[in-house]
């Protein structure tokens, strides 16, 4: 009698022959060391100002609804007044579209309001909640709930707002709310939704860090804190903010040198990877690069100068008993630059000139090269040069992590309307992706496909995550998990952006390809916020395509 063939076996098998297969197929695609540009679509019909990153795979993107004509048409033929339009007053076109990242296709919405330089996040059951803008916009709330079926679309609320808002920013918090911080004239903070009141907590904070005429300190950098505290940077200083009784916990030293880093003159920043989550004190770091020496807006408004940016990071401990900023040097200056935490665990710097400020024509010098920020190397050997796009992408671009491990790339229009000629840089309607160098052919053989959960799944705060996956070639043990929160971009900050690296659990070998990986979920939402993250399994820095987890 013949002996049973091993169901995962054969599983196995099929596997790598329809890998082989695949290999043989794409052998002839070429690549790059750095990465590889794609064109996606020539033109989206509007300048991607601001996206988001939804369940469903799809990408909200809109700008502003008082910009004149967009390039594509509103649905249905239908039309809407807009008497705050210096172009026209009655639009026809559409302000905001649905990108589909499986199909690469678009897809029209209907925004009503003003979003112009407004904020958002995602709400832990998927929505969109997107938040203020200018004029008729400035105390909207608006909605995007994800579907399947394109009937979705935006949902609009009067006054969700006590206050103007217009270029503040947003954070989720651990009890599910959102924290709304600043906007230009709002030296304050609010919730949504109201749960209590008042409505409006004065924040002295932000007129502190408002230098006469540049400002600087607009759409302040944003990071929920493991005790729950808030750290917000604006201008050149941060501190640590106890939001339940609108207490500063710490107040945190001047960058070195002194020179602003927040909108208009517009660095970027992110919260390195979360890591050790089972310590007593998570020890979480705050990384904040580029931006334009003090006066440099005033410069470029007014006198036509455009002075180099800044070429340097600086890094801070932000748990430390007595913290301090470790300054570095980039690769270039870079101002408008976008920051994008990849699974792997490293910072993608994309975007962005290389000297003037953010605003209305007022960058220069394009820089068209990525460029790779390892956080675990030693000061002196983080920054890696990655492959150039032939695409400037200087005021209002965006940059946004996608799910199969890509870099979403759209957006710059800086000068008014929808200029297409006779300016330095026409406005921008082409979308591209940026894939890291871990995407490319040579790597396929060792980079995971997790088979197993394949539906989102919900994961419960303290528990243990198991994961299946393949691998043709060697797993280096133990592989990292990593955990990421989707983001909301725009002008050179990503809201609410998160990597967490979970503890590792234990490891097994299930079949001949076949592996299990069981990591510890964060035990707290102050770690963690609720919602949907994107999970990565990563070995030997190659990550998987990830999957969504609803942490709950």
């Amino acid at each position: 009698m013949a002996a049973q063939a091993n169901p995962q076996i054969l599983s196995d098998v099929i596997h790598i022959r329809s890998l082989a297969f695949f290999l043989l197929l794409s052998y002839h695609v070429a690549s790059g060391a750095g990465g590889t540009w794609q064109l996606l679509l020539s033109n989206v019909g509007i300048s991607a100002m601001h996206s988001q990153l939804l369940i469903n795979d799809r990408v909200i993107i809109f700008d502003r609804t008082n910009f004149g004509p967009s390039n594509i048409s509103l649905p249905n033929g239908a039309c809407h007044d807009s008497p705050n339009d210096a172009v026209s007053k009655q639009d026809c076109t559409a302000h905001s579209i649905e990108y589909d990242v499986a199909l690469n296709r678009i897809r029209p919405l209907t925004v009503q309001s003003n979003t112009w330089c407004s904020s958002g996040g995602v709400l832990p059951d998927g929505t969109l909640l997107q938040t203020g803008g200018d004029k008729d916009g400035e105390r909207k709330a608006r909605l995007f709930s994800p579907c399947q079926d394109n009937s979705c679309d935006w949902t609009e609320v009067d006054n969700g707002l006590a206050a103007r808002r217009w270029y503040a920013s947003n954070h989720i918090l651990p009890d599910g709310r959102q924290i709304i911080i600043g906007g230009r004239g709002q030296f304050n903070f609010e919730f949504f939704p109201k749960t209590n009141a008042p409505n409006l907590y004065s924040l002295p904070f932000l007129s502190q860090t408002n230098d006469r005429g540049d400002e600087n300190n607009l759409y302040p950098y944003v990071f929920l804190n493991s005790d729950g505290n808030m750290f917000i940077f604006a201008n050149n200083r941060a501190i640590l903010l106890d939001y339940s009784k609108n207490n500063v916990f710490k107040t945190y030293p001047e960058i070195p040198g002194g020179d602003p880093r927040s909108y208009p003159s517009t660095g970027s920043a992110v919260l390195l990877p979360v890591k050790n989550l089972e310590a007593t004190v998570v020890d979480l770091e705050v990384l904040v690069c580029g931006g334009a020496p003090k006066g440099s807006f005033d410069l470029s408004l007014r006198r036509n100068t455009f002075v180099k940016a800044l070429d340097t990071c600086a890094r801070i401990k932000i748990n430390d008993a007595n913290p301090q900023w470790i300054v570095e040097k980039m690769p270039r200056a870079r101002v408008m630059g976008d920051m994008t935490l990849l699974p792997d665990g490293h910072v993608l710097l994309i975007n962005g000139g290389s000297s003037g400020t953010a605003g209305w024509e007022l960058g220069r010098e394009p820089v068209l090269n990525p460029d790779l920020y390892h956080p675990d190397k030693p000061v002196g050997s983080r920054f890696e040069v990655l492959n150039p796009s032939t695409i400037p992408r200087m005021y209002h671009s965006t940059a946004g992590l996608l799910r199969d491990g890509r870099v979403l790339v759209g957006g710059s229009n800086p000068h008014a309307f929808y200029n297409f000629t006779g300016v330095l840089f026409p406005t921008e309607l082409r979308l591209e992706a940026f894939s890291p160098s871990y995407l490319e052919t040579q790597y396929r053989s060792i980079r995971p496909r997790i088979v197993s959960p394949t539906l989102q799944s919900t994961i419960n705060y303290g528990g243990i995550l198991r994961l299946r996956f393949r691998v043709m070639g060697r797993v280096k043990s133990p592989v990292k998990v990593t955990m990421v929160f989707p983001s909301f971009t725009t002008h050179s900050f990503s809201m609410n952006q998160r990597l967490l690296v979970l503890d590792h659990f234990g490891s097994s070998r299930m079949g001949l390809w076949t592996h299990e990986v069981r990591v510890k979920i964060p035990r707290s939402a102050n770690l963690a916020p609720p919602g949907f993250y994107m999970v990565f399994v990563v070995n030997q820095d190659i990550p998987s395509e990830g999957i969504w987890v609803r942490l709950q």
